[in-house]
């Protein structure tokens, strides 16, 4: 038998193979400011619940930690992949840029790009993607506060941190096994979060809001 030389059946056939190793549900795409703190939460809920790892891919930002580079890097990466992180080009149905207020000077032109960028992307299927900021004012750690405090006056991100330790006294930047350790409060932080959205956006700021929770609920509810 001919072998098949054709490079456009071979490409097809490693699709293919690829969608057939894939959960049915959205491929997704999040990519965050932290290297280490947020990609090892949220690859710890997608191992906890279970998720294809090549239907939610978690990386760290690959241009810099200032939030509008975290949200081109995302749309680069959305746009063009890359194979040696083995990601294909255009293959998400969902990316989430993932960052903090802290004092960035392109916090609110991320919101914007990210904004901008929502629903005007296609896949390789041909469809409008949803492009999303995952923003947290002042920082990531005050979804972690909120599993065990209520906040809802603006706080410093030093502050939250000095809180956030009286409840987990070895937490660290980066550290892993975080998910585990604040989950029989997920419930409780999920409530706060949406009691801060019903008062304030992530154009607020400095007024505390964090989007971490949407995504969390989103993610384990895909493992169900």
């Amino acid at each position: 038998m001919a072998r098949d030389n054709s490079p456009k059946e071979r490409q097809q056939k490693q699709l293919e193979r690829r969608q057939g190793r894939r959960a049915s549900y959205d491929r997704i795409l999040i990519v965050s400011e932290g290297g280490k703190t947020e990609p090892n939460y949220f690859s710890e809920v997608r191992a906890l619940y279970r998720l294809h790892t090549a239907n939610v891919k978690v990386l760290p930002g690959g241009w810099g930690t200032a939030p509008i580079q975290v949200v081109q890097y995302a749309r680069e990466l959305f746009e063009k992949g890359d194979r040696y992180k083995q990601i294909q080009p255009r293959a998400f149905e969902q990316v989430y840029a993932v960052f903090d207020r802290d004092d960035h000077e392109s916090y609110f032109d991320a919101l914007q790009l990210a904004e901008s960028l929502n629903g005007k992307l296609k896949n390789d299927a041909k469809r409008f993607i949803r492009f999303q900021a995952v923003a947290s004012v002042p920082s990531f750690e005050l979804w972690l506060l909120l599993h065990y405090e209520v906040v809802q006056a603006p706080i410093h991100r030093d502050e939250v941190m000095r809180r956030l330790k009286q409840h987990i006294p070895a937490y660290e930047k980066g550290a892993d096994r975080i998910f585990a350790a604040t989950k029989e409060f997920l419930d409780t932080a999920m409530g706060r979060t949406q009691a801060l959205a019903v008062r304030f956006t992530a154009h607020n700021a400095p007024e505390p809001y964090s989007g971490i929770g949407d995504l969390v609920a989103m993610l384990t509810k895909l493992g169900e």
